[in-house]
């Protein structure tokens, strides 16, 4: 099930003046933007931090190889994941 608005071929980056960072205390991922700071879970962690310029299908299959796990059970973690931090702004999908 894919995710609307989200195609495998799209490659999502950090928007504009957001940046992915490591708290110092926690050593959790978090997204700092300039109305904020968004703390991640691991697994978004593990998503953000691939938007370098692979595409949402080669997210997927890096983590499921990683994982050990099917590609299809990630995808719409993975696209869901995406979707939310698009909609907020924070990643864009070229």
């Amino acid at each position: 099930m894919q995710a609307p608005g989200i195609a495998g071929s799209a490659q999502p980056k950090l928007a504009g003046g957001v940046r992915l960072q490591t708290d110092s205390k926690t050593g959790n991922g978090v997204l700092l933007f300039p109305e904020g700071v968004l703390e991640l879970n691991e697994t978004a962690q593990d998503i953000v931090s691939r938007c370098d310029g692979r595409t949402v299908g080669e997210i997927i299959q890096t983590l499921a190889e990683e994982y050990d796990v099917d590609p299809e059970m990630l995808r719409a973690d993975v696209q869901e994941t995406l979707g939310d931090l698009q909609h907020r702004k924070l990643i864009e999908l070229v």
